[in-house]
């Protein structure tokens, strides 16, 4: 068997701490390796405990557990963070998403759903349930009807959904990223890059992020 998953605990609740660490105890494969109270201590402190995965509260007293997902993910970001908290907000997730979370569980999760969702990061994948998934889509599909396209234009030539690749890509976005936003594979992200550059006749990313903005479909102002 090989090494157990490495999960760091950050919340200011003691009591919730020590509960998610009892939860876990039994569970094979999965190794608590310590909790911390802030998201500050998180920054300051993540690099002595070592971990694969860290199970982040988001709301927390000073340095929330975004602007901590964010530090960490620029001096590490092969350690995956689980957002946790106890409301389904938008902006939450969105926040959450850009920083580079690798999943986002409710408060009351199961402890299959904890388990499962430590797992299916700890390999590479993403974990978020349907409620969250459908929210990103509302929100996706409202951004659309609401004019979105009156503020940026859109490359000639392209298919719908090359046009939303183009525009992830523009904004620095790595493919692994673009198929997380877009629910396609990284495979169809690939495929979909290559057919930009040939359409549009570019050489390479750096050109048609200049061609993005040049053509304003995306704004340096986001």
């Amino acid at each position: 068997m090989g090494e157990s998953i490495r999960v760091l605990l950050v919340d200011d609740h003691t009591m919730l701490r020590e509960g998610l660490a009892a939860m876990l105890a039994g569970v094979e494969g999965i190794q608590v390796v310590g909790g911390l109270g802030s998201g500050e201590a998180a920054v300051e402190e993540f690099e002595s405990f070592n971990p694969h995965v860290i199970l982040m509260d988001i709301v927390m007293k000073g340095m929330t557990g975004i602007e901590a997902t964010r530090w960490i993910k620029e001096r590490k970001p092969d350690i995956k963070v689980i957002i946790i908290s106890s409301e389904l907000k938008k902006e939450f997730i969105s926040a959450g998403i850009q920083c580079g979370i690798e999943a986002y569980l409710p408060k009351d999760a199961s402890k299959m759903m904890v388990v499962e969702a430590i797992q299916t990061v700890s390999q590479g994948g993403k974990y978020f349930n349907e409620a969250i998934t459908s929210l990103v889509f509302e929100d996706f599909y409202r951004s659309e009807k609401t004019g979105q396209k009156n503020k940026r234009k859109v490359a000639e030539g392209l298919t719908k959904r090359e046009n939303e690749v183009l525009e992830q890509i523009a904004f620095g976005k790595t493919n692994q990223e673009v198929a997380d936003t877009l629910f396609i594979s990284i495979k169809t992200v690939e495929t979909h890059k290559t057919s930009i550059l040939e359409k549009l006749g570019l050489r390479n990313t750096a050109e048609l992020v200049r061609y993005a903005i040049k053509h304003n479909i995306i704004s340096l102002d986001g």
